[in-house]
């Protein structure tokens, strides 16, 4: 018999290599304690566990599968749904105030370590990562290069549109009245 227990870890506590240690596709940091990604899959969840994540902000309208639940619950986090239609010519556009709800979802520090994530990573997550830039004063030019090296190759020009656009007026407000500012990111 090798010197593995039963748990998965050798006679020195580490963890087995076979366990999975996968990202979801678009894994990123995105400052502090906010990450991103595309959806989850059962093989990101041991990667995900390392994270110590309090919250997950959903951004799609449809129902977490089973075996997401089952991890959200496992683990202690907190699930939060913002359901966001994407921004698709020539009809579809993303209301500002969905918006604003993720994005106070988002900056709050009692929902840190936080993962942001709709299907791809791309569009939605874009949108809203994009906003959070806006509110550390980013420049557009440093904004629309991120949103673009993340939806590659279908960047949408009503994503950098929108995101030039919106009125984060509201949400600063908010933010600064709880402290919220990312002056430290």
């Amino acid at each position: 018999m090798d010197d593995k227990t039963e748990t998965g870890e050798d006679a020195g506590g580490d963890v087995a290599e076979d366990e999975e240690m996968t990202p979801p596709e678009n894994f990123s940091p995105v400052c502090g304690l906010i990450y991103r990604s595309s959806f989850p899959r059962p093989e990101n969840f041991g990667f995900l566990s390392k994270l110590k994540l309090k919250s997950i902000l959903m951004l799609i309208p449809e129902e977490y599968p089973t075996e997401n639940m089952e991890f959200v619950k496992k683990e202690g986090i907190r699930l939060f749904q913002v359901g966001m239609s994407g921004n698709k010519e020539p009809f579809v556009h993303l209301p500002d105030d969905v918006l604003s709800k993720a994005l106070e979802i988002a900056i709050d520090p009692s929902n840190h370590p936080l993962l942001i994530h709709c299907n791809r990573g791309k569009h939605r997550t874009g949108c809203l990562v994009g906003c959070i830039r806006r509110l550390q004063n980013w420049s557009l030019t440093m904004i629309f290069e991120e949103y673009r090296r993340f939806a590659a190759p279908k960047a949408r020009p009503l994503d950098l549109q929108f995101i030039e656009m919106y009125n984060e007026e509201q949400v600063s407000r908010i933010a600064s009245r709880k402290g919220w500012l990312p002056l430290h990111w």
